[in-house]
């Protein structure tokens, strides 16, 4: 699905999609991680244990991630001139510092657990630990495609750092169920690397999902794709003649655009700003991610023995 694909929603049918796909995650993580925990306790495997707290945290991250699309998608208001999508931002971060607390409080208890097996003290884990891991790869697997399905059509970013929690935990369930089956063939030490597998999986994905934030909240550039997008349009437009300068910013999961366009410089005020307006109405309304593209115009003395000094901004 291509990115303008990705924005043909108004804010009241992305928040009410991401609530919709939020509300099924939620209820499908807290009997997930239930009965993981139940089976990690009964089975004594720690990997299943582990498994269980990192699908806990998958409820909190979707309590956070409706609280961001919430937040996001409420309008403009006097102390928040440019809206609020930067709050979808807030939650990626708080959902990036939950996986690492979550990632390195596995971790810790995978290196205590490898001590004890190499000591002989650490006995291997029942089958229904092998039950559960399957049942939570398939489980978190379709849960993955799912959110990220409805992550890409609404452009949430909150939504689709939930989709990869999803990722994470059905890969922390492979890793689970590979420590599992490799334990109760006699290797027992492998139950808690297996745990120590998984604590480095969710550590890239928290990494990942900071990166992310961070870009959107420093006003990084569009991506290269959407650039070429945006100058095709400006050139397609009738009156442009030159493009002197072009600007984008991501602003959560929206982008604002600056361009500096030349135009003929006998062009009255009126004409001039049609242009600029035609543009600017154009980008916005193909590029649907684009919140506000301002206009300049600059008159094309170079293109022309002499001209008037016309300069509008839309």
């Amino acid at each position: 699905m291509t990115d303008s694909e990705a924005k043909i929603y108004d804010a009241a049918t992305v928040k009410k999609l991401a609530l919709h796909v939020s509300v099924v995650s939620l209820a499908v993580n807290i009997v997930l991680s239930l009965g993981k925990l139940a089976a990690g306790i009964i089975a004594s495997s720690g990997a299943m244990i582990s498994d269980a707290v990192h699908s806990a945290s998958d409820v909190f991250s979707t309590l956070m991630v409706m609280f961001g699309v919430s937040m996001s998608a409420k309008e403009e208001d006097a102390d928040h001139p440019y809206g609020h999508e930067r709050m979808e931002c807030v939650t990626a971060l708080l959902l990036a510092l939950l996986l690492f607390a979550t990632g390195l409080g596995i971790g810790i208890s995978g290196v205590k657990n490898i001590s004890l097996a190499l000591a002989g003290e650490l006995a291997a884990p029942g089958v229904l630990a092998l039950a559960a891991a399957v049942i939570s790869i398939a489980v978190k697997e379709w849960m993955f495609h799912y959110t990220k399905r409805t992550a890409k059509r609404t452009n949430s970013g909150a939504l689709m750092a939930d989709a990869w929690h999803h990722r994470s935990d059905a890969l922390s369930s492979i890793g689970s169920f590979a420590g599992v089956l490799g334990a109760r063939l006699g290797w027992p030490v492998l139950d808690p690397v297996a745990a120590l597998v998984i604590c480095l999986f969710i550590l890239k994905v928290a990494y990942d999902i900071a990166m992310d934030a961070f870009d959107k909240m420093v006003d990084h550039a569009c991506s290269p794709e959407m650039v070429d997008q945006i100058r095709e349009l400006i050139f397609a437009t009738d009156g442009v003649e030159t493009l002197d300068d072009l600007k984008t910013r991501r602003f959560g999961n929206k982008s604002y655009v600056d361009i500096e366009i030349g135009v003929d410089p006998t062009l009255s005020v009126v004409a001039a700003h049609d242009i600029a307006e035609a543009l600017h109405q154009r980008i916005e309304q193909e590029l649907p991610e684009v919140k506000h593209c301002m206009v300049h115009i600059n008159p094309n003395l170079a293109g022309h023995s002499e001209g008037c000094d016309a300069k509008q901004e839309v």
